[in-house]
C-alpha cells in the first residue's frame, strides 16, 4: 500500500511567495491573540472575500434544495451530476468566505467534471460543537439519501474544515455508514489540544497564525472537557478502516504536526496516505490563486481524485 510522503520545494514564484508572507504577517499575524475580537476576524476575513469574489468562476452558483444545512452547489456547465466533492471550508470555526473557496475551488469542479457541495456550517461561538460537525454529517448523509455513490463522494477541507472532514469521516465509520472514496486536507486544525512541536517550533516562522491564537479560537469553539474527543481534536479518533488521504501542509505552519502526526497515523493503522510538505508555504495557500504553487498543489489534488474516485476526465456514465 503506497504511503508517501513529499517535501515539496518550488523552484517558481519565490518572491511572490516572500512577498505574500509578508504581507500576511503585517496584515494578520501579530493582531491574533488570547484577546481575539471575533467581528473584527469576520471583517478581515470579509475583505479577503470581496477580492475573491471577482474572479470569472465558469461555474454556476445556486442554493442547495436541503431543509436540515445551508449549503451551495457549484456546477460546471458540463459535469456529471453523480460526481460530487463535499468541501467543508475554513475560518477557525468562527468564520466564512464563500466567494474564496468557491474561487478555489471551482477549477477543480471543471477539471474533474464534477460538482462541488460548499457546505454553509453554523459558526461558533454562536453555534458551538457539536453544531458544525452535525451539519457537516447531515449534508454527508443528504448526498447518500440523493442516491449519490459513496465512491463517487469526494470529502475536502481545509483547516477547521480540514477538521470536520476527518471528524465526519471518523462519526461515519463508527455509525457503520459507507464511506467516500477519499478525502483531501488542506492545513488541517486537527488537534485542539495544540500539543504538537510545531506550535512552537514555527511560532516565528508561520506568517498568520501563533499559539496565542489557536489558545484563543478553540474556547469558542468547544469545552475544556471537550478538547480530546476525536470529534473536535481527529487527530485522537482511529483512522483504521479510512479511505485514502491527500494532506497538504506548508512547512512553516505551527499546525505543520497536525498534518506529519495524521499521516502517520494513517500510515500505522494500513490507510493509504499522502503527505505534502510544501517549503514556506502560508496557511492554505491553494487558496492564494496567484502562487503559482496554489497550482501545483491543485494538480497534486485533482491526480489523487482521479486515482482513487477513478473519474477519468471525459467520462459521462
Amino acid at each position: 500500500m503506497p504511503n508517501h510522503v513529499c517535501v515539496v520545494r518550488p523552484e517558481r514564484g519565490r518572491w511572490l511567495r516572500v512577498l505574500v508572507n509578508l504581507v500576511l504577517r503585517i496584515a494578520m499575524k501579530w493582531r491574533h491573540g488570547l484577546k481575539l475580537d471575533i467581528a473584527v476576524l469576520r471583517r478581515r476575513l470579509g475583505r479577503m472575500n470581496r477580492y475573491a469574489a471577482r474572479k470569472a468562476l465558469g461555474v454556476r452558483r445556486e442554493p442547495a434544495a436541503c431543509t436540515e444545512f445551508a449549503a451551495e452547489w457549484l456546477t460546471p456547465g458540463d459535469c456529471t451530476s453523480g460526481r460530487v466533492l463535499l468541501y467543508f471550508h475554513g475560518g477557525a470555526f468562527v468564520a466564512r468566505s464563500p466567494d474564496l473557496y468557491a474561487a478555489m475551488v471551482a477549477p477543480w469542479c471543471r477539471a474533474l467534471n464534477a460538482r462541488a457541495l460548499m457546505v454553509d456550517y453554523r459558526l461558533a461561538p454562536e453555534h458551538p460543537y457539536p453544531a458544525g460537525i452535525d451539519d457537516c454529517h447531515r449534508a454527508y448523509r443528504w448526498l447518500l439519501d440523493q442516491d449519490i455513490a459513496p465512491e463517487n463522494i469526494v470529502i475536502a477541507g481545509d483547516s477547521a474544515g480540514g477538521n470536520l472532514a476527518l471528524a465526519i469521516l471518523l462519526r461515519a465509520k463508527n455509525e457503520g455508514a459507507p464511506l467516500p472514496s477519499c478525502a483531501v486536507l488542506l492545513s488541517p486544525f486537527l488537534d485542539l489540544t495544540l500539543s504538537g512541536d510545531s506550535m512552537l517550533a514555527n511560532a516565528r516562522r508561520d506568517p498568520l497564525f501563533t499559539l496565542a491564537f489557536g489558545v484563543g479560537i478553540r474556547r469558542f469553539y468547544a469545552e475544556p472537557f471537550e478538547l480530546l474527543n476525536p470529534e473536535v481534536s481527529p487527530l485522537f479518533g482511529d483512522f483504521a478502516g479510512l479511505p485514502p488521504m491527500l494532506i497538504q501542509v506548508g512547512s512553516s505552519e505551527v499546525l505543520l504536526d497536525d498534518a506529519t502526526r495524521a499521516a502517520a497515523q494513517a500510515r500505522a493503522n494500513g490507510v493509504d496516505v499522502e503527505l505534502e510538505i510544501w517549503e514556506r508555504q502560508p496557511h492554505v495557500f491553494q487558496a492564494i490563486t496567484a502562487l503559482p504553487q496554489a497550482h501545483a498543489a491543485a494538480q497534486n489534488i485533482l491526480g489523487f481524485v482521479r486515482t482513487h474516485a477513478a473519474w477519468a476526465d471525459r467520462d459521462t456514465a
